[in-house]
């Protein structure tokens, strides 16, 4: 199991296992922990939408904090149910299902959502609320490359630049610099605009990456 994980800093802190320990000891699964990720993703996404249709940037603000907590909830339950399943020792045999799945819905609602944020105040809407589907395509496709590796015996390989840490910070970070320089200082969508281009590139060059290095480790096992 360790070496089908994604490596993540947070993990090894005290923080984090005091947070597993209390769910374990509490009778949280890790399967309820992964569902409710894309809970946390789905209120994100709401969130996003529901910024488009605010009237002042005091309220745009607030819809985007909340976007912003949906995120980091979202990354938080992510980083729980593994360390309930393994530390935590209650691995079930359904759990890689419960853990990728939700995984997937939570990459798709939080980018296309973010595409409707960066559609706004352009003339031609449909172009970003189509990168924002193609932001949640590429996400799946990274993780498609990923259980390809994993599927043909090579393991799995987390290479970047946007693996799903990097594309949620992308999206944290425009949400609070959307807040603080929108519209004010920047034309309202620009932030996203340029998180959705990032991710969209970043993403590209993550599965060409991913590609590279199953082919090589295919070759190499050959």
């Amino acid at each position: 199991m360790e070496e089908n994980r994604r490596p993540v800093a947070s993990r090894n802190t005290s923080w984090a296992a005091r947070i597993s320990t209390f769910l374990k000891n509490a009778g949280v699964s890790p399967n309820t922990i992964s569902i409710s990720s894309s809970v946390f993703a789905l209120i994100g996404a709401t969130a996003f939408i529901m910024s488009c249709c605010a009237v002042d940037p005091v309220t745009r603000g607030l819809w985007l904090v909340l976007g912003l907590a949906g995120i980091l909830g979202r990354l938080c339950a992510n980083l729980f149910d593994g360390m309930v399943a393994v530390e935590g020792g209650l691995k079930t045999p359904a759990g890689e299902l419960f853990n990728d799945i939700p995984d997937r819905i939570s990459d798709l609602v939080l980018l296309v959502a973010a595409g409707y944020v960066a559609a706004q105040g352009v003339e031609h809407p449909e172009l970003w609320i189509q990168l924002g589907w193609a932001a949640g395509a590429l996400a799946i496709m990274t993780a498609y490359l990923r259980f390809v590796g994993a599927a043909q015996g090579v393991g799995h390989f987390f290479l970047g630049p946007f693996a799903k840490q990097q594309r949620m910070a992308a999206l944290n970070a425009a949400c609070v610099l959307s807040i603080a320089l929108e519209p004010h200082l920047l034309a309202v969508g620009t932030i996203f605009r340029t998180a959705l281009g990032a991710i969209v590139l970043g993403s590209i060059v993550t599965c060409i990456r991913r590609v590279r290095a199953i082919a090589g480790a295919l070759n190499k096992k050959g």
